[in-house]
């Protein structure tokens, strides 16, 4: 499997640019509402949404988590993407504090998938195939470490699994400049305010960003995953 997934990821990763560059916008200019304080998961809890014992968790954290809930959302098998910030020191972080660059804490997705329908390693293919995880603390004009590539890892299995696969990437060339993904334990999530969650679903027809950087952003993801998107995301 790995073999197959590193020869996708050079040809797929060529024709699913990363976008974020291409548009002078910024996720955080004028977006710092006032919201209440968002309440943590805390270490190895399962997320309130989880009702089946079978269902596991992924959190990752590769840019603007406007557009990477808006991805994992549609995915066949995940039965929620919640929007947040997790590996930091700050308790209780605002999005306006987040955004200030002081908390450690980056914008992140956490994941409740059903292993059965989805597996951790088909999530990890989606994680790097729709970010660019050679530049550091950036994804486009995105810029500081609440933007960085990040893995926090549930399990040992989990960060094994991350580990071979950003060394097989590094090794195989599939990108000019190396691999800068960190691969921590998670600790601990805290939820995004609430009008973060489904951003793009509410917003996207009003917000300039989810427009010029989001949408093309979904639309080049929904052709390369075109067989692991829910069916009723595709008939939309």
């Amino acid at each position: 499997m790995m073999t197959a997934f590193l020869s996708s990821i050079r040809s797929d990763f060529v024709s699913f640019p990363l976008l974020l560059g291409i548009f002078a916008l910024s996720s955080c200019q004028g977006q710092a509402q006032k919201a209440p304080t968002p309440k943590p998961t805390k270490k190895m809890d399962q997320p309130t949404t989880i009702k089946n014992e079978k269902m596991d968790t992924a959190t990752f954290a590769n840019g603007c988590f406007w557009c990477t809930e808006a991805i994992f959302e549609e995915l066949k098998g995940v039965a929620s993407a919640v929007s947040g910030y997790t590996g930091g020191h700050t308790e209780n972080p605002t999005y306006k504090e987040v955004c200030n660059g002081t908390t450690g804490h980056a914008e992140c997705i956490q994941i409740t998938f059903d292993p059965s329908i989805i597996s951790y390693d088909e999530l990890l293919e989606v994680f790097w195939k729709t970010h660019d995880p050679t530049t550091l603390n950036r994804q486009g004009n995105d810029i500081g470490t609440q933007y960085r590539s990040a893995i926090f890892y549930h399990s040992e299995e989990q960060k094994q699994k991350a580990a071979d696969y950003k060394k097989e990437l590094n090794e195989s060339g599939a990108w000019s400049n190396p691999v800068v993904t960190e691969i921590s334990p998670f600790t601990i999530f805290y939820p995004a305010e609430n009008y973060h969650q489904q951003y793009f679903e509410v917003n996207g027809d009003a917000n300039p960003y989810c427009q010029f950087v989001i949408q093309p952003k979904l639309e080049k993801f929904r052709k390369v995953f075109a067989d692991k998107r829910k069916k009723e995301a595709a008939d939309n």
